[in-house]
């Protein structure tokens, strides 16, 4: 076979179905290659770009590993944004681009991008955990190989192969290595500091436990939920992770950080008394003594712009896969380096094990430590509202009220929409007001903040999510950096609903400039456009909205059973102001 089809045959023995891309001479080995699969199909996209975001959404969606290839030179360096998302986000995506043949090396080729001029090996090596030229077929197998398993190893990412062409074309004699037989599998902990954790948690007065989006990429999700159902403790999640801990549940106090919940910023970070809490004869104390941190590097968006109150009073346990995200924002007591499925099942194994060692009067006061919290918590959660200004949810004032828009999206969708944000407005209405139930039902790039994300990426997550709807929330400056992506979901029949919210300009930097008394807001707006005609000259559906209750389930139903790709343009009210207060108080501090 050839190097390219070794390569391909990899891919197929991973589970990897799709390759997002755009051809070109050079990447045409590659093609050939794919084009013998009976297994991979390759699926054009519009811009290298939105084969990235694609690539990365299909990754979120289905767990598996993401594939998007370039040719040399300009489709190459158009993939850039893209991956630098996944890598910001831990995300696991094996780039492939071509390269000009060898023997024209250091020529000026059309399109060259070697170590002579614009040297897109180095270029990717900034923002992929492994970038390399592949430059003798005897060596494919190896390097695929190596990729592969530096991708999926440890804290995942993106990893990128450079190919020249002469190279794809080589014939290798080589058999296929299955993965289980170089990819390691991260099961290791420390069984002194999971005692340490569990001492800690067992004795806290008022313990909490934040999620972040290590949660979700390491499958802990159960385990979490197990745990914290023992010791009754509250629960938030970062941005990233929502969704992660059901927002339904009786322990979850929503999202902390960007559009967070008054819940849980009053939870973790208010110092007022609380009524007294007996546990073991001893009183609840002021604020969090014992903070669980799982799978969070405690970014701005994640930590309330590094809010000094979250700091615990008496103990930080952290658990990461990368030991070097210990510390870096706050410091910690216990840290539990390892992946977070496994971490969290031995720290639930060894609170069994320290509960059935109780005496039987232990065993009791335990058991009413239990009851007290949840009515400890009951009573906190009804002094203070999950939500800010929540009657705008039902209002029936025109222009609509992007509250409003939320509860019609949750209340009309199924319970297992996956829904996709872009950056934006969008994301803080969508993270503030629209409760997710299930977990990894909720994605959004925010570890690059990429603008445009989640208007291609929902095309990708499509591809792994079979039945379940895919729903994206934009807003209409994200939606005109890769709205022509709609014709990809239009192509392969893959149904995709997008809900622009059209405010006519960038109402992030807008409001962030008011709350900043910016006195001016230069380049930040522009007129209305008509997102229905754009839809359709795409192949897609286009439907706009401009009052409350327009959307509902029977008009989602009727969308959903039609099973075409549709864009509903939402003209909202664009002087509604979501909650900013914590990027506001970040770049006031940060950048100012």
């Amino acid at each position: 076979m050839t190097a390219a089809y070794l390569i391909i045959k990899y891919l197929e023995e991973m589970g990897v179905r799709y390759i997002f891309g755009i051809p070109g001479g050079a990447l045409e080995p590659l093609y050939d290659a794919i084009s013998k699969s009976e297994r991979i199909e390759a699926v054009l996209t519009k811009h290298e770009e939105g084969a990235a975001f694609m690539a990365d959404g299909y990754a979120r969606v289905s767990g598996l590993m993401g594939v998007c290839c370039a040719t040399t030179g300009p489709g190459s360096t158009n993939l850039i944004t893209g991956i630098a998302s996944s890598y910001a986000d831990s995300i696991p995506v094996l780039v492939i681009t071509a390269q000009v043949p060898t023997r024209v090396f250091g020529k000026g080729a059309l399109q060259e991008s070697t170590y002579d001029g614009i040297n897109i090996v180095d270029i990717f090596r900034h923002f992929t955990k492994y970038s390399a030229m592949l430059i003798t077929p005897e060596k494919t197998g190896e390097m695929i190989r190596q990729a592969l398993r530096v991708a999926l190893s440890g804290r995942r990412g993106p990893v990128h192969l450079n190919i020249p062409m002469d190279v794809m074309r080589e014939d290798v004699d080589e058999e296929v290595i299955p993965h289980d037989k170089f990819i390691p599998h991260t099961m290791y902990f420390d069984r002194y500091s999971i005692k340490m954790a569990t001492n800690l948690l067992l004795n806290a007065k008022k313990p909490a436990i934040l999620l972040g989006n290590g949660s979700l990429i390491s499958g802990a999700v159960d385990e979490v939920i197990k745990f914290a159902e023992m010791l009754s403790i509250p629960v938030t999640t970062t941005p990233k992770a929502k969704g992660a801990f059901p927002e339904n549940h009786e322990l979850s106090l929503g999202v902390f950080g960007l559009g967070g919940s008054p819940q849980a910023e009053g939870y973790l970070l208010d110092n007022s008394p609380q009524s007294p809490l007996k546990i073991r004869g001893e009183e609840g104390g002021l604020k969090v003594d014992v903070l669980l941190a799982i799978g969070t590097s405690f970014n701005e968006w994640g930590s309330n712009a590094w809010d000094k109150r979250l700091i615990p009073e008496k103990a930080m346990i952290q658990v990461d896969i990368d030991p070097y995200e210990f510390g870096k924002n706050y410091p910690f007591e216990v840290d539990l380096i390892g992946d977070a499925k496994t971490i969290m099942r031995e720290l639930t194994y060894e609170l069994q094990r320290q509960i059935e060692k109780f005496p039987a009067l232990e065993q009791k006061r335990f058991e009413k430590r239990r009851e007290m919290m949840i009515e400890e918590l009951r009573n906190f959660k009804a002094r203070l509202k999950r939500r800010y200004e929540e009657e705008k949810m039902d209002s029936d004032a025109v222009p609509l009220k992007p509250q409003r828009l939320m509860k019609e999206l949750r209340d009309s969708l199924p319970g297992d929409t996956i829904f996709f944000a872009d950056i934006g407005n969008n994301l803080v209405w969508a993270l503030h007001y629209l409760e997710v139930y299930k977990p990894y039902t909720f994605f959004a790039g925010l570890g690059f903040a990429s603008m445009g994300f989640g208007v291609a990426a929902a095309v990708g997550g499509k591809f792994a999510a079979g039945d379940r709807p895919v729903v994206a929330i934009v807003g209409d400056g994200g939606f005109l950096m890769n709205g022509t992506e709609v014709a990809t979901a239009v192509n392969y029949s893959r149904q995709v609903i997008w809900i622009v919210e059209n405010n006519s300009g960038f109402g992030m930097v807008t409001h962030s400039r008011r709350l900043l008394s910016i006195p001016y807001n230069t380049g930040a707006e522009f007129k209305q456009v008509d997102f229905v005609k754009i839809a359709e000259g795409l192949g897609a559906r286009g439907i706009r909205v401009t009052k409350p209750g327009e959307i509902n389930k029977k008009f989602m139903d009727d969308i959903i059973a039609m099973g075409k790709s549709t864009v509903i343009d939402v003209v909202i009210d664009r002087n509604e102001v979501p909650p900013l207060s914590t990027r506001v108080t970040a770049v006031k501090e940060s950048y100012f």
